[in-house]
């Protein structure tokens, strides 16, 4: 064999130079290394290893194809450590198995990207994953169609409002008292839940009570509102309860819930109706029912913020004011109880005012209905009743679920068509109908 030395073979001016004729096989030792300074072309750049891994473990080889069976068992494969820019490594799910024993990812001190945490696993069948190193900045990036997914997601904070369905007022000969406001339940000013990236929140909306439409006899109670709920991954479930109906007809109490219904008036039975009781920190009490004149006045549904007003001789009880709430980046009222309504009605006899927060006013005497409770603040239903056509009392305002994250960290995946703005630097996701969101 003969060996030429010299420091340096360039081609004649205007030509190429080439190594060896078609059939030839040039050998680079082992031990010695090639450089490239310029732009390498028809190089194959992955080497394919005959050998299919079936084990529990692996560590893998930059630039290598990889093929893995996981029928019997899952497989974690280890990264290359100390891996160059343009590094490449497929990996392959030979026996389309991975959707049953997962491959999970060993970084080995890399990023992947961008992240160090959480481990990458990928467990779709019959998958095929190409990854390059880019540098120590975001490390390992899948650059094929079937491996574009973020395998790292990050957990992060995000408060919330969650408000249960407002109940109607009751309705009857006996003035039915105010529905009670749906359960108020924030972390708005206190501790922050933490999402885990890429899970899934379920938002449940509680619909309002009905209205209690019995009348002019026998006439009858309202109907509770529903719970509104926001749960998923890592988080305790919030449940704010629904409003507690209020008093009407041969049932002159309020219910409990979570603020509780107003109580009725009773005529000619020397007594009224007890207000329901409210759920704390959830919301209050609803306020009592009178029979102390010849006119008479029941209570109010209770409020987030406060209890409902009772009933008097002269009066109906106004609704519990709710409470303020900036989730949205502007101060707004949930929460509000139903009023109550009196014998009589106005001018003689004032009906209770629904309170602040989306309470429904009452309406007694030949006033009309109810006044229904607004609709996604919870509201209560206004009481109705002492008419001679028949009349409704309000119905119950629905509850509503309210979602604040950075807007650095907002997905935009989403089910049930929430309402979404900004304030600041931060994504506000309302929901009025039940949904979800994938962190």
């Amino acid at each position: 064999m003969s060996e030429v030395k010299v420091n340096k073979v360039s081609p004649r001016s205007g030509t190429g130079l080439q190594l060896g004729d078609s059939g030839d096989t040039i050998t680079i030792p082992s031990g010695a290394t090639l450089a490239n300074n310029g732009t390498a072309t028809g190089f194959a750049a992955i080497d394919w290893q005959s050998t299919v891994v079936t084990g529990a473990t692996h560590t893998a080889s930059a630039n290598q194809g990889i093929w893995i069976d996981t029928t019997s068992n899952a497989c974690t494969l280890t990264l290359p450590s100390s891996p160059s820019v343009g590094d490449q490594l497929i990996f392959s799910d030979f026996a389309r198995q991975w959707g049953s024993n997962a491959v999970t990812l060993t970084l080995n001190g890399s990023k992947y990207q961008g992240n160090t945490s959480p481990t990458p696993i990928y467990n779709t069948t019959g998958e095929t994953v190409h990854i390059v190193y880019s540098g120590s900045t975001q490390g390992w990036i899948p650059i094929n169609d079937g491996a574009v997914a973020l395998e790292t997601p990050q957990n992060y904070s995000a408060s919330y409002l969650v408000v249960g369905g407002g109940a109607s007022g009751g309705n009857g000969d006996d003035r039915g008292g105010g529905g009670g406001a749906g359960g108020y339940l924030t972390n708005v000013g206190g501790a922050a839940i933490t999402l885990s990236g890429g899970a899934t929140y379920t938002i449940t909306i509680g619909q309002g009570g009905a209205a209690q439409s019995t009348g002019p006899s026998p006439w009858g109670s309202g109907n509770d509102g529903n719970p509104s709920s926001l749960s998923g991954s890592g988080i305790s479930t919030v449940t704010a309860l629904g409003g507690g109906y209020g008093g009407g007809g041969p049932n002159a109490n309020g219910n409990s819930g979570g603020s509780g219904g107003g109580g009725a008036s009773t005529a000619g039975t020397g007594t009224g109706g007890s207000g329901g009781s409210g759920t704390s920190p959830q919301g209050n009490n609803g306020g009592s029912g009178s029979n102390t004149s010849s006119y008479y006045g029941s209570g109010g549904g209770g409020g987030a913020g406060a209890v409902g007003g009772n009933g008097s001789g002269s009066a109906a009880g106004n609704g519990g004011v709710g409470l303020a709430n900036s989730i949205t980046g502007s101060s707004v009222y949930y929460g509000g109880g139903g009023g109550g309504c009196t014998d009589a009605g106005p001018p003689s006899q004032p009906d209770g005012a629904g309170g602040n927060g989306g309470g429904g006013a009452g309406s007694g005497g030949t006033t009309g209905n109810g006044v229904a409770g607004t609709a996604n603040t919870g509201g209560g239903g206004g009481g109705a009743g002492q008419a001679n056509p028949a009349v409704s009392s309000g119905q119950g305002g629905s509850g509503v679920v309210i979602l604040s994250v950075a807007t650095a960290n907002y997905t935009g995946t989403t089910t049930g068509s929430p309402t979404v703005t900004t304030s600041g630097s931060d994504t506000i996701i309302k929901f009025t109908g039940s949904g979800s969101y994938t962190a």
